[in-house]
């Protein structure tokens, strides 16, 4: 009853703000058009339409919300109007009242905020879906001052998202019955992975883990700063960490004109991102433009500030390797290496036809080389691509999902900052040096410093352990088989030894008869 509820509130919302007539203006039915028309008697629609949607998305919650932040960062796939509306979802969500907020601290504490916090700013100065931030000041144990920003976790978000997690286990359902497509879709798999994400997101200690790896990680390529986590002020509501003063990514012509190198920015964002996924198995995934800002301190100017760490992405070793060398092998339009690899990975059936499926990969992907990002659209190619794994069969891969998401933003970020960005030529000396320390020496060279401890355990206990190993009595059964086995194949070995005595000397019997009878003749 609830997920009917839930879905009838999602009919009812769309309805009210008119989304019906956005989908159904856009066809050339004439009866379809109508139909629009009809649906609309008696409602309000005089607002623009993107103003209805981002209002729409904002009510059903925040897994609309976030979806509408994704599409924001699509411009080549959406209206300027209806783009330029959802941009306001990365960070101008309706905040909720700070009486709540100070409440949520007071408790996570067990103090007044005025106990916690030198001071502590009332009004947010920013608010997203899942939670809001304020700026406040912060003594440390040492007596320090820090100028700090503080995460506070939006009231009741538990039950919303279950809510619509549960209608979107109903729908997997549904799909994984109805649909032909449905074993290689897994949409159950796929809500299973969002659903971790999510009430991942609603843990702020663990983002703050997250934070904090992702600030080691990126510690030494001097390109993003990502903001110090203070520990003693943490808890699965609030998040308190170093605060951060950037210029939002979004604001190009204030950035150009404060002397920023844009289409270095441009670059720069390309190799954070396959650093991360590549190097690390460990990426930021939810990089809308309004979690990037770009620092203008003259110690880090022009470097990537990354806020927000609720999602991120992992990879096994095994996914990185076969998508770095999907990646490597596509860059060098090796196609015939990428169907192999796709089956070699079990991503399609053992029995595909590996010159049918380069065939296929080769026309989807071919049109797009050597043109700057202005004249392709990454998302144009994964769909292309996602028809042609139908014809092939090609399983979704789940634990993939936030990496094509955030490959999307990544685009669409390059797209804003750098239209003559070539993506793939940015790329592709990042993989092949990765490619290059997987399989070279540098990689065995870490393999062996990494087992170095157990090898440093193991050497000087060898000769005692094959001494007790040599001097042990035979006393188990494996062995005693084994001594059995020894001494037949002893035996076995003396009657061989036997055979071959006999042998050699019968022939050189018959050698020494026929010289005596040789030398008979002769007298």
């Amino acid at each position: 009853m609830k997920r009917i509820f839930r879905g009838a509130t999602i009919v009812w919302v769309a309805l009210r703000y008119g989304l019906d007539g956005l989908v159904l203006t856009s066809f050339q039915k004439p009866w379809l058009r109508l139909l629009a028309r009809m649906v609309s008697v008696g409602r309000d629609l005089r607002a623009p339409r993107g103003q209805r949607l981002r209002e729409a998305l904002e009510r059903l919650g925040p897994i609309f919300v976030k979806f509408g932040q994704v599409l924001s960062t699509r411009r080549d796939l959406m209206p300027p109007d209806i783009a330029d509306e959802l941009a306001l979802l990365q960070d101008r969500v309706p905040p909720f009242d700070s009486a709540i907020a100070i409440a949520t601290i007071e408790r996570a504490f067990r103090r007044p905020v005025e106990e916690v916090f030198v001071s502590f700013d009332r009004v947010p100065v920013a608010s997203a879906s899942i939670a809001q931030v304020h700026f406040a000041t912060l003594r440390d144990r040492q007596g320090a001052l820090h100028e700090v920003a503080v995460k506070v976790l939006r009231p009741g978000m538990l039950e919303v998202i279950e809510k619509d997690l549960s209608l979107m286990r109903m729908m997997a359902g549904w799909v994984d019955g109805l649909s032909a497509d449905g074993k290689r879709l897994k949409p159950r798999e796929v809500v299973a992975e969002f659903d971790n994400y999510l009430h991942d997101e609603l843990d702020l200690v663990r983002e703050a883990a997250n934070a904090a790896q992702l600030r080691r990680n990126m510690e030494g390529l001097g390109l993003v700063e990502i903001p110090t986590i203070f520990w003693d002020f943490c808890h699965p509501e609030v998040m308190v960490m170093e605060r951060m003063n950037g210029v939002p990514i979004s604001q190009v012509q204030r950035l150009r004109d404060a002397g920023v190198d844009i289409p270095k920015l441009a670059r720069d964002g390309v190799t954070i991102f396959f650093t991360q996924v590549f190097r690390d198995g460990f990426f930021h995934a939810d990089m809308h433009p309004g979690n990037i800002q770009v620092s203008l301190e003259p110690a880090t100017f022009g470097r990537y500030i990354s806020l927000d760490f609720g999602i991120v992405g992992t990879l096994t070793e095994s996914d990185k390797e076969y998508l770095a060398q999907n990646f490597a092998a596509f860059f060098r339009r090796d196609y015939k290496r990428v169907a192999e690899l796709h089956v070699e990975s079990g991503w399609v059936p053992a029995n595909t036809r590996v010159n049918e499926l380069e065939g296929a990969i080769r026309t989807v992907c071919e049109p797009y080389f050597d043109r700057p990002l202005k004249e392709i659209s990454l998302g144009m190619v994964l769909m292309r691509l996602f028809q042609t794994s139908r014809r092939f069969q090609v399983e979704i891969q789940p634990q993939l999902v936030l990496l094509q998401k955030t490959l999307l933003n990544i685009e669409g970020l390059g797209r804003q900052l750098d239209p003559e960005l070539d993506l793939w030529s940015t790329a592709k000396p990042f993989l092949e040096t990765w490619m290059l320390e997987q399989v070279g020496p540098q990689r065995f060279l870490r393999e062996l410093r990494a087992e170095a401890p157990h090898y440093a355990q193991l050497l000087p206990a060898l000769p005692r352990l094959l001494h007790d190993y040599l001097k042990r009595a035979p006393n188990d059964a494996r062995e005693r088989e084994l001594m059995a086995l020894l001494k037949e194949q002893r035996r076995t070995n003396g009657l061989l030894q036997a055979i071959v005595y006999c042998g050699i000397g019968f022939v050189l019997g018959l050698v020494v008869v026929q010289a005596i009878v040789r030398v008979s003749l002769l007298h």
